[in-house]
This record gives structure tokens, sequence and C-alpha cells, in this order.
């Protein structure tokens, strides 16, 4: 979220996106290829991260509906783009994208995914903003690292969210905000807020809805 909002005004924006999440949410399709993509004519935030990272789960938690997207504790289930509409009349969409490094998946299937990621990230006009999920357990590996340097080539803007955050203890967890905010400032598409988020206990979520609110709004 913006950072230079006052007490009030950030109060009264995770309230706007509170009610803009309540609302109407729905799957739309699953994209295998840029071909069957929806016609551009929505924002659409998107959702990075490794495989098993928790975005499907994340998803679920930001939109407070328990299996809009299809969670699995199998790495790399995920294996198109898929879309998902809110608000009616249409606001903006979410897109749940395939987890990337997953070392046990077909080396095939793991060319077509980074292709399609690839190319989703670098083409897509009404992309507002990546969410690139990072596991506090883990911080940042070298895959987020080599997402991260992409998307600055590509001046995609995006923001990192530390996910599972109730699964360290908050001394581990302040230290792993710092690096990872430390790194971010040496990216220069990187967001400079790094919102840690639970989706068991819900911490965090008002914040990162109001940052989709900010990014489609931007």
């Amino acid at each position: 979220m913006n950072d230079t909002l006052t007490p009030e005004e950030a109060a009264e924006r995770i309230e706007a996106a509170r009610k803009l999440f309540a609302g109407h949410v729905a799957f739309l399709k699953s994209a295998p290829d840029l071909k069957f993509l929806p016609d551009p004519n929505a924002p659409e935030v998107a959702f990075a991260g490794r495989s098993n990272v928790g975005k499907s789960t994340l998803i679920n938690a930001l939109v407070n509906r328990s299996a809009l997207a299809r969670t699995s504790n199998t790495p790399g289930r995920t294996q198109e783009l898929n879309l998902f509409d809110v608000g009616e009349p249409l606001a903006f969409r979410l897109v749940d994208m395939p987890g990337y490094g997953f070392a046990k998946a077909p080396k095939d299937m793991v060319k077509r995914w980074k292709f399609l990621v690839n190319d989703y990230l670098r083409g897509r006009a009404v992309l507002s903003r990546v969410l690139v999920l990072v596991d506090s357990r883990h911080g940042l590996k070298d895959v987020d690292r080599e997402l991260m340097t992409m998307l600055d080539k590509a001046a995609v803007s995006y923001q990192l969210v530390l996910t599972k955050a109730d699964k360290i203890k908050p001394t581990e967890l302040a230290r792993v905000m710092a690096e990872t905010e430390a790194e971010a400032r040496k990216h220069v598409a990187a967001h400079p807020v790094i919102l840690p988020t639970s989706s068991e206990t819900g911490a965090g979520i008002p914040e990162l809805r109001a940052a989709v609110l900010d990014a489609i709004s931007a």
C-alpha cells in the first residue's frame, strides 16, 4: 500500500479494497497459451512465485473464499494461467501463474511453463503489477532473483510478498523482511514496500488487498 498515506487514508483504502473483494469474484478461465487469454479489457494483477509458495491459498484468502483457486500439496500443479474476474461490472482480473523452480517437473514441461510466463509478463499490456511471492521461511532464492531481473528489464512493476509469515518467529520474520527490503532496493521495477502475509491467520491480507487496489489505480 502507498506508504505516504495518512493513517485515516490508509484505513479508507483498506476498507475500499475489502468491499471490492467481498463483491463479485469468479473464475474466468485457464489459458495454456497466450492465444487463449481474454481480451485485454481490464487491468490484471499477476501472482508469481516458486512452486508451493502458496499462491493459490493466498488468492483464496484475498477473496475470502475457500476454494476459488485450486490448491494442491503437489508442487507444480498450476500449469496454466488461471484468471479470475473481480467486480461487477468488471474492475480487474487476478492471474494465478504457474510456479517456477520445480526441479522434478519434466524438462519439456518446465520449458513450456517458462515460455508461457515470460511471454505473458513481457507482452501483456494490461498487466498492472506482478506480486512476487516469497516463502518467509526461505527468503529470496536465485530463481526469484532471475524473475526480478527479468521484470526489471521488461519494466514491469512488481511487489514482493512474504507468505507463511506465521510459520517463523517474529524476530526471524523481521530479519527476512530487512534482507528482502535491502535487496528490493537494488531492483528498478520493485515496489519498495514488502508485504508479510499469512493465509492461515489473515495477517497482512487487508494490506495486500489495498496494494492490489493501488496497483490497478496507478
